[in-house]
């Protein structure tokens, strides 16, 4: 008997339609007076945009989880609050999962807050790295948003933890 791979063991045009269907990118109400939009761009190693990828964010504790497709320009949004600090020493922030084409396994990353400069400091993951890496991880506002870009590979390329 002859086994061939499944679907599943590939990352052929299977990915975008199993995954990128279900956007579940609000992860809090529109109006909420606390609410913020976050944006960005999923960049390959060259700075091109990858057009079916996948963004998912989770709070640290898993109390709220999201997900949103890239568009033809790599763009994906969230709409979310900011999470409480995970403990006294950690600063607040979500983790993000990454799916593109070619990652046979996905990526994780973290986004922080740009306006908890303290809490940023003294958090330990962000104080173990060094300047040009700890500006891969804190969102930058733009124009009443968070702009967040994930860089696969390349110049700037975003840090990424093991899992």
């Amino acid at each position: 008997m002859t086994v061939q791979p499944t679907p599943s063991q590939t990352v052929g045009p299977y990915y975008a339609i199993g995954l990128s269907r279900r956007v579940e990118n609000e992860l809090a109400e529109p109006s909420d007076s606390a609410a913020v939009r976050l944006i960005g761009q999923l960049l390959d190693g060259e700075g091109q945009p990858v057009n079916d990828g996948l963004i998912e964010l989770c709070e640290p504790g898993g109390r709220r989880w999201g997900r949103s497709g890239t568009d033809s320009d790599g763009r994906f949004s969230f709409v979310l609050t900011k999470p409480p600090r995970p403990d006294a020493n950690q600063s607040p922030r979500f983790d993000v999962y990454v799916f593109a084409r070619g990652l046979l396994r996905h990526q994780l990353t973290r986004f922080y807050f740009p306006d908890e400069a303290e809490a940023n400091a003294a958090d330990p993951v962000l104080a173990s790295l060094g300047e040009d890496e700890r500006r891969t991880l804190v969102a930058e506002a733009q124009d009443g948003a968070l702009r967040f870009d994930i860089r696969l590979q390349g110049d700037r390329q975003t840090v990424f933890f093991a899992h």
